[in-house]
């Protein structure tokens, strides 16, 4: 094993996660509860705020959570790289085949993280393993990362599954984890950024929402999707409540009592 090469990989992931974990969660944390507190306090899906030590002790899980991604990720980019299906140059496959990853790794992560979700839920591995990120009942930027270090490395186990699964270029993985971030980041912002009957429409009902996330937060139940409400409709675990919180929050305080 080339201990140089894993530890300037390690070294890389660890710095560029660090940076993208401060820079777009707490950007959103300073826009949303400084800047635009006040504008969009009508969009807040609870209407109270975290207390600092939520926020302290989601950062703390974050940062152990960045170790173990990047442990996971230089051990697939450089140790386990020989047998996966990552290729280079970019074009090896033609480039409708690069963008085509992009819908491929979005679904498989969708699916995969709906059943290691549902999973985690189970009470026996909830009280081992899910517990620390529903510490955060209501949610915050700084929670996207907050996870067990045990949850951390099954969510870090879509990195090998889709680089042993089907042939990737590793720059559109890193593109594709990057976007990840930045729904994982909304999905826990507490501030609803889709628009008013959103949920309703031919392309909203399936989209995971920031409402349907943290209405998981606080009530622990149902709702267990990614990017997508696919699985929680087919399986059945979308909450009942969801489509009327998604109309409370977006539409304005003085027609929602209407």
């Amino acid at each position: 094993m080339n201990w140089e090469a894993f530890g300037e990989r390690w070294i890389r992931v660890a710095e560029i996660t660090t940076s993208r974990y401060f820079l777009i969660a707490g950007g959103a944390f300073l826009v949303f509860y400084f800047f635009l507190k006040n504008p969009l306090i009508h969009r807040r899906m609870q209407s109270k705020f975290p207390q600092s030590k939520h926020y302290y002790r989601d950062i703390l899980y974050s940062l152990l959570t960045i170790l173990i991604f990047a442990t996971m990720a230089a051990l697939v980019f450089v140790v386990l790289r020989p047998y996966t299906q990552l290729y280079e140059p970019a074009n090896a496959y033609g480039m409708f085949y690069y963008f085509l990853t992009f819908p491929m790794m979005f679904f498989v992560h969708d699916f995969y993280f709906y059943s290691i979700h549902r999973l985690m839920h189970v009470p026996k591995f909830f009280r081992l393993i899910h517990r620390v990120h529903h510490l955060s009942t209501n949610p915050s930027p700084w929670t996207a990362y907050a996870f067990h270090p045990l949850e951390a490395v099954l969510e870090a186990g879509i990195i090998p599954l889709i680089a042993f699964s089907f042939p990737v270029h590793p720059a559109a993985l890193g593109l594709f984890l990057l976007f990840q971030f930045f729904y994982n980041v909304y999905g826990h912002l507490g501030f609803e950024l889709f628009p008013k009957n959103f949920q309703r429409t031919w392309v909203g009902k399936w989209v995971n929402t920031g409402t349907a996330h943290n209405q998981h937060h606080e009530h622990f139940h149902g709702n267990y999707g990614l990017y997508t409400l696919i699985w929680d409709r087919i399986f059945g675990t979308l909450r009942d409540d969801y489509e009327t919180k998604f109309d409370e929050v977006t539409l304005p305080k003085t027609n929602s009592k209407q």
